[in-house]
């Protein structure tokens, strides 16, 4: 029971990374401080996608299912067992990746043009 909640929490894990990865630059727009722990998880994840880094969770995940009889991850990881081929097809991967890359640049984008409006002195146009 225990490694099963190991595995299913590193699941939701992923998940949340993921989307912070995505979705983390936009929440800076409000509150800028968020800029640099996005920009952190954001270069990870570009390590993890480019230069091959290991996931962690990926093998946090892998043994909690083992232990608890589940079949593992396979070895191509998480993304390739929970989203490609099931939430997007897998001819589309690298298309998957660059629309996170885009999303992250309009995030980092919209948050350094707001960084620049706050700075802006009241009365210059």
């Amino acid at each position: 029971m225990v490694y099963r909640v190991i595995g299913e929490g590193a699941m939701v894990l992923h998940l949340v990374f993921l989307a912070y990865v995505a979705l983390g630059g936009f929440p800076a727009w409000r509150w800028p401080r968020l800029f640099w722990p996005h920009l952190a998880i954001a270069l990870y994840g570009l390590g993890i996608t480019v230069i091959g880094w290991q996931c962690p969770l990926t093998h946090v995940e892998d043994w909690g299912r083992r232990n608890a009889g589940q079949a593992g991850l396979p070895p191509e990881g998480f993304i390739a067992h929970y989203l490609t081929g099931v939430i997007y097809p897998a001819e589309h991967l690298l298309t998957a990746q660059l629309l996170v890359a885009l999303s992250v640049a309009v995030s980092w984008a919209g948050a350094l043009y707001l960084h620049r409006q706050r700075k802006r002195p009241e009365n210059a146009a």
